[in-house]
This record gives C-alpha cells, structure tokens and sequence, in this order.
C-alpha cells in the first residue's frame, strides 16, 4: 500500500527541518558561514554533496547572512562519466559553476599497488586541484559533504589504525593557512541524508574509484557501528557527543595538559584510589 501524497509531503517537511536545524546548530557552534564569505561548494555528484549545496542555498535564502555560492565539480576522466548531468542540474537551479577537467584517474590507477586502497592517492591529487580552484575562483572557503558518521568513522579509523585521537573538524583552516575548509553537514545524520536524496531524487552519479572498492577499513567501521546501534540505539549518538566534550586533563597527551604542573598533594576527586 503507498504512502499518501499529502503524508510524504509532510515526512518530507519534517526531515528538512531537521536537516536545517542541524546545519544551524553546526553554523552556530562553529561559525561556518559568515558574512561576506564565497563558497567553494565540492560537488561530487553524490548524495552528500547534493544535500549540502540544496542546505546551503536553503541557508543563504533564509539566514542574515551575506554570502555567495560557487559549485565546482572536479572530472577526474573516470570511464563511463556522464559528464553532462551536473552541468544541466546546476543551470537549472541557477546556481554559479565550474567544472574543472582533470585526469587524476589514470595516475591513481597507475600509482595505486593491485589490492591497495585509492582513497589517499586520490584524495591528495583532488585537494590540491580544488586548492588551486578556490584560488582562481576567490574562494576563502571550501565546502565538503562529510556527515556525522563520517566524522565518528574518521575518529576510529584514527585510534585502530593511526595510534591517535583525530577526526575530520567542521571548520579547520589547511597547513599552508591559505584556505578554510568547512563540513556544514557535521551534524547531520546519514540516514537522513540518505532518505532527503531519495525524496529529492537527485541524478546520482556513483563514484568507480575509492567509492567501489571492497573491504576498505572504513566499510568495516561502518558496519561496526551499525552493529553496535543495533544492540544499543542511541550508543553511536553517545559517541558523537563524547567527541565535543573532551577532558584534555583526564587523557594522556602532554601537549593539550601540563601535567608536571600538578600539585603531587592535589588529587582530583574524580580518581578512584585503591
């Protein structure tokens, strides 16, 4: 039996609101948008990037304030591409463009060992370019899609596999200091991104790069925390917010805390002495 029109309408309202709400909440906390800014919004052609152009628009016609648009789509030559789907989707919207053309897919095919993972090679090849992109474009600041789930991946791909405590930030300004770069969908849940792009029935284009590959590290961290929200709904919501409530005295790291500073007679009542 189908949904009524007027309830998916009003299903369709709702997680809108909540996506808004949730990018408001980033935009508050950080200050990811400001006034007098130009955006270099990364458009891949997938879900996420989809989203996040459709909420910054949404932002910029709602919010006080002032600031400009520019998607940048990046053709790295991938066999099949249908070059034309994100030109036709963004004249339609009225939104400002440009597609950069670029062959980073044959180096990466070239450069990357049979069995290993593309997603390093090609992630540096395609940030320097959108880099160079901004630049030209007199961008200050570069929008990318990475959602909650992202970040709380980065966050264990991290510990299990890099021996530190790190994840992907919602603004962080580039080692060179030249550039911002900002993730407006922080906040935002993947499931709801996943049901608002089916809802707006964006033109998808999949991703044969690291997008295809199996058994990557990050697919794994994935199901785990599927997994585990499945045992306890609510755990990997838990885990996001742990990630903005850090105790730097209560961790290891010397550079966030001056443990020698200590007062050896001065023990914090949150230790339990045995």
């Amino acid at each position: 039996m189908k949904t009524p029109i007027n309830q998916l309408k009003l299903e369709h309202k709702k997680l809108a609101k909540k996506l808004h709400r949730a990018v408001h909440e980033a935009n508050n906390e950080y200050d990811i948008i400001e006034e007098g800014d130009r955006i270099m919004v990364c458009l891949s052609g997938g879900k996420d990037s989809y989203t996040m152009l459709d909420l910054l628009l949404y932002v910029q016609k709602s919010a006080q304030i002032n600031f400009e648009i520019v998607a940048v789509n990046l053709d790295q030559k991938q066999p099949d591409f249908p070059a034309h789907i994100l030109p036709a989707y963004l004249k339609k919207l009225g939104v400002e463009y440009k597609i950069i053309t670029k062959d980073t897919y044959s180096i990466v095919m070239e450069k990357t060992p049979e069995g290993a993972t593309m997603c390093s090679l090609c992630s540096r090849l395609r940030r320097g370019t959108l880099y160079s992109a901004a630049d030209e474009l007199g961008c200050n600041k570069l929008a990318l899609g990475h959602h909650r789930e992202d970040l709380i991946e980065t966050l264990f791909l991290n510990m299990f596999f890099g021996g530190r405590l790190e994840t992907m930030p919602p603004k962080y300004r580039t080692d060179s200091g030249k550039h911002v770069v900002i993730r407006p969908l922080a906040f935002c849940k993947e499931k709801d991104i996943e049901k608002y792009a089916e809802i707006q029935n964006y033109p998808i284009i999949p991703c044969n790069l690291c997008g295809s590959q199996d058994g990557m590290q990050r697919q794994i961290i994935k199901q785990m925390l599927v997994d585990w929200d499945e045992k306890d709904p609510g755990r990997v919501d838990k885990i996001f917010k742990s990630m903005r409530n850090i105790s730097p005295s209560h961790m290891l790291d010397t550079k966030l805390f001056d443990f020698e500073k200590l007062e050896s007679n001065i023990i914090s009542d949150s230790y339990e002495i045995k």
